[in-house]
Order: structure tokens, then C-alpha cells, then sequence
């Protein structure tokens, strides 16, 4: 409100552009926010994975709304670059000082907990990408006062929509990775598969998916060629592998279908693969 309010006193764009960008991460926090509420919701028959999914779909929905104010304020700088109109710069430069301090405090508030939430980690993106768009305006307006050009405030306006599309992307990027059912950047598949095949009695894996559920929430789905070995043998094994997924990957939600060499009647797990 404060930015807004200035924008419309200092006859500012780029303070009106990223009163707009504060805004729409505020959206885009809520939104997620109640997202990750909804993610809770327990499996259902239909829903055999819950509904962490919804968050993806949050995501995308905050995208296009943020594309969609970035194309406002390039058409809007483009008007005022063929209208010049000189905004008032000091009160453009409190304004901005203002809104870049309440962000770096937020930041330093929320850098401790980043570490270790991924929720956390992204609100304290938001905050950073607000604080450098108020920093952007805080140079911008120092111009307008020091050489009094009226283009400087548009341009500052282009700067806030390049942060703002910056933003885009990457979420665009990563709603992609886990709709494509991508392996996590931290769970690639040649690292998964040495880990399981490192344990004893592992023999080969192959058929090894990795894929992304939901934010914090990885699966995993494999075909284990194990040496001869009895049923109670191989569940210990299962239990191991299953250890050493959700210790060094994150990954708590496993599918492992066990083959053997070769097979003895009774005793064995089932053969589902003929020797090689």
C-alpha cells in the first residue's frame, strides 16, 4: 500500500510497477500457502497420491497472473517513453528506501529458516526479488533527482517486469520438471541407482524411475535383481534400501519389485526375469 500510494503521489511507474510486483508475490505466497494446506488432504481411492499436485497447479496459476502484470508495465513504459512525464523523485526515493528496507529486514528474518524449509526458501526468494526491485527504483529516482530525465523512471519500470519475468521462469521451469515427472536435481538417477546397487545382495537395477510428487515429496519405482536369497532375506533388504532412499535422497514413497537369478521352488522369492 505504502509503494502504491507513493506511485500514485510521485506520478511513478516504476514505484506503481513494483507496488504491483510486491503485491502479486503476497498472492503468490497466499495461494501457496493454502496450497500446502490442501496438499495435507489424505489419499483418497481416486486420488491415490493425495493432492500434494495442487501446489503445481498453484504455481502455474501465479505464473500467467505475473506474466500478465509484467505485459502491463512494459506497455505501460512504452506509453510513457512516447508521454514523457517526470515523476517527483524524492518522494519516489523515500518510498522506494522504504520498501527495500522492510524487505531486507524480512530477508534476514527469514534466511535462518531457508536452510531447512523448502516453504521458507521460497518466501525468502520473494522477498529478495522485492528488495531488488525497490532497490532498482531507489537508483532509478536518485537519477530523477541528480539529472531530471523523465526516462529513467520507465526504464526502471522495465527493470521491475525483467525481475518479475525472471520469476516466471523458474517457476515455469520447475511446475515443468515435476508435471514431466523429472528425477530431482538432488536424486539423479545414475546417483540412485549406484546407492541401491552398492547394498549386498543387489545385483542390478534397472526400470528406475524417480519423479517428484509434490514439494518435498519424491517417489521412486525400480526393479531390483537380487542373488539367490530367501523372502525374509530380501524384506530385510527392502527395509535398507528404503533407509538409505529417505537418509540421502528424500524419498519416502518406494516401489521396489525384487528378481532373482535364478529360482528354487518354495523357498525363493518369486523369478521374474529369465537369466542372462
Amino acid at each position: 500500500m505504502l509503494e502504491l500510494g507513493g506511485g500514485l503521489l510521485a506520478r511513478s511507474l516504476a514505484l506503481l510497477a513494483d507496488s504491483a510486483h510486491v503485491f502479486m508475490d503476497a498472492v503468490a505466497l497466499g495461494v501457496a500457502l493454502f496450497a500446502l494446506v490442501q496438499a495435507r488432504r489424505p489419499a483418497t481411492s481416486r486420488h491415490s497420491y493425495g493432492y500434494a499436485r495442487l501446489e503445481i497447479l498453484a504455481a502455474l496459476g501465479n505464473a500467467a497472473l505475473l506474466f500478465a502484470v509484467a505485459v502491463l508495465i512494459v506497455v505501460e513504459a512504452a506509453r510513457r517513453f512516447a508521454s514523457p512525464q517526470l515523476p517527483e523523485g524524492h518522494l519516489m526515493l523515500a518510498v522506494a528506501l522504504a520498501g527495500a528496507t522492510v524487505n531486507v529486514a524480512l530477508g534476514f528474518a527469514l534466511a535462518r529458516g531457508a536452510r531447512h524449509d523448502l516453504n521458507v526458501k521460497a518466501a525468502l526468494l520473494h522477498v529478495a526479488s522485492d528488495a531488488l526491485g525497490a532497490l532498482a527504483v531507489a537508483v532509478a529516482a536518485g537519477l530523477v533527482i541528480v539529472i531530471r530525465a523523465p526516462w529513467v523512471d520507465p526504464l526502471a519500470s522495465l527493470v521491475v517486469a525483467a525481475i518479475i519475468l525472471a520469476g516466471v521462469i523458474h517457476i515455469v521451469r520447475e511446475a515443468g520438471d515435476v508435471l514431466l515427472e523429472s528425477a530431482p536435481l538432488h536424486a539423479a538417477i545414475p546417483d540412485v541407482r549406484e546407492r541401491i546397487r552398492l547394498l549386498e545382495g543387489v545385483v542390478e537395477v534397472h526400470d528406475l524411475h524417480v519423479w517428484t510428487i509434490g514439494s518435498g515429496h519424491y517417489a521412486l519405482s525400480a526393479h531390483v535383481r537380487l542373488d539367490d536369497r530367501r523372502i525374509s532375506e530380501a524384506s530385510s533388504l527392502l527395509a535398507r534400501i528404503e533407509a538409505r532412499m529417505r537418509a540421502e535422497f528424500g524419498i519416502t514413497h518406494l516401489t521396489i519389485q525384487f528378481e532373482c537369478k535364478s529360482c528354487e521352488p518354495d523357498e525363493r522369492i518369486v523369478c521374474t526375469q529369465a537369466p542372462r
